[in-house]
């Protein structure tokens, strides 16, 4: 199936087909979404928690970013990829944004990048959209400005937190932004955005309503265990049927019962008597 371009994106949206959208760190798993039909792929800042065990996003590095999305290209060479710009790569200045984007594409080849912020990043998003980068915006929960949000919590909750969504998001068109994506948000706030703006909007936490859907690989197989937020279906549980293959293991090894001959390789027809001849010279035994 040939890869999906921003044009083809905006025509699902205008003939009301769902975009689905997942997130990959590494290439086995990358693979596995280019399997399944992916539209999209997010390489997120997620992976500073679903990877390395970090407490939030905050940590993650610009080359974390860049050396998990060159895997996640070379397992999906035919899927749409954005990479995740990690927090202080766009905040100081525009030219220290637009050059942080220009990595991502340069240096591992993502179709787009993805930035979190509304009315207050628009400076560096039109930096990034006029050095000729698609830029995908993140209003709602943004995990990177958690602390200022008061924690990882919904937001367009009230009308007047629904107003400054609003204004994000158009402000955010304007900039250049060709897609956005919605996270944590009443439903009723994605449908009136979604309807609002003429490019795709996704949905993290936003309702049925958007264009498509987004959610973390690792929530979402059951791999990260450490909380599931209220958005997440699990549509399968790795984690217990990993741990349980680990146990079997283990209790096979200190039994005895693995290897069995069946997991050995053997020597090639003619030698093992050469080998035991050796073997017996090596040992220092005396000679017949």
């Amino acid at each position: 199936m040939p890869k999906k371009m921003i044009h083809d994106l905006y025509r699902m949206k205008q003939d009301g087909e769902k975009i689905t959208w997942i997130t990959a760190y590494d290439y086995p798993t990358a693979q596995f979404a280019e399997a399944a039909g992916m539209d999209m792929i997010l390489v997120g800042d997620s992976l500073g928690m679903c990877v390395y065990g970090y407490p939030g996003t905050i940590p993650v590095t610009m080359d974390q970013c860049i050396v998990h999305c060159e895997a996640v290209r070379r397992g999906a060479p035919n899927t749409f990829v954005v990479g995740d710009m990690p927090f202080m790569s766009y905040q100081s200045s525009v030219e220290k944004a637009i050059e942080n984007a220009g990595r991502f594409l340069k240096e591992a080849s993502v179709d787009a990048v993805k930035l979190e912020g509304g009315r207050r990043v628009t400076a560096a998003v039109r930096g990034i959209v006029d050095a000729g980068i698609l830029v995908v915006g993140h209003i709602g929960l943004t995990p990177q400005s958690s602390g200022q949000l008061g924690g990882h919590k919904a937001q367009g909750r009230t009308a007047e937190s629904a107003r400054g969504l609003i204004q994000d998001a158009l402000a955010l068109e304007q900039a250049g932004v060709q897609m956005l994506l919605l996270e944590a948000v009443p439903p009723e706030v994605g449908k009136f955005i979604t309807q609002r703006l003429a490019m795709p909007v996704l949905s993290i936490g936003a309702g049925m309503h958007c264009d498509g859907q987004l959610l973390i690989v690792s929530d979402m197989i059951g791999q990260f265990q450490a909380f599931t937020p209220k958005f997440v279906k699990k549509y399968c549980n790795v984690a217990e049927v990993i741990v349980n293959a680990m146990k079997q293991y283990s209790s096979e090894v200190r039994s005895g019962a693995f290897p069995t001959d069946d997991h050995c390789y053997h020597m090639l027809e003619g030698e093992y008597p050469k080998f035991a001849e050796m073997a017996k010279e090596l040992s220092g035994d005396p000679q017949d």
